[in-house]
């Protein structure tokens, strides 16, 4: 089995000695320490486990650590800069989008990846993207607001 001995997360070259089987979200949680990924469902179903790969936005559940090499893996500790949360972080909490918090870093990942693609995107293409994500809380429509009040503002870094 081959192993990974380096990723790039969050701008950051890690070094990591991990059999390419394992998930990157294994990986992040207990190799870097990263756990504002989430384990959800395992199965790559709700969404508690969304990071950016190349932008996109990708199950880490799901995703082999095989395949990260050579791409840019962004997690929820990614966004904020020098201390100044992400647009899309802001606009979560300007709409209360989130209840016991476990599955937000999903849903803003998802927004983030969906407004790079998308600045302006429709409701109804907000509601496709985002319903891949799930809520126990049952915050869909603050979520909702809190994209269309991202895209609003123009974000889509």
């Amino acid at each position: 089995m081959k192993k990974i001995t380096e990723i790039r997360v969050n701008g950051v070259k890690c070094p990591i000695d991990a059999d390419e089987d394992r998930t990157l979200l294994s990986v992040l949680r207990e190799d870097l320490d990263l756990t504002g990924t989430k384990y959800g469902c395992g199965e790559g179903q709700c969404g508690a486990c969304t990071v950016l790969i190349d932008g996109h936005p990708a199950r880490s559940c799901r995703t082999r650590i095989g395949a990260a090499p050579g791409r840019e893996i962004t997690t929820i500790e990614g966004l904020e800069r020098d201390g100044i949360l992400h647009p899309v972080q802001a606009a979560f909490l300007e709409a209360g989008a989130m209840q016991c918090g476990y599955c937000t870093s999903g849903m803003i990942m998802a927004a983030v990846g969906l407004l790079r693609g998308n600045p302006k995107p429709g409701r109804q293409e907000i509601i496709r993207i985002m319903e891949g994500n799930i809520c126990r809380c049952g915050t869909y429509l603050r979520v909702l607001a809190a994209v269309e009040i991202a895209a609003a503002k123009g974000v889509h870094q």
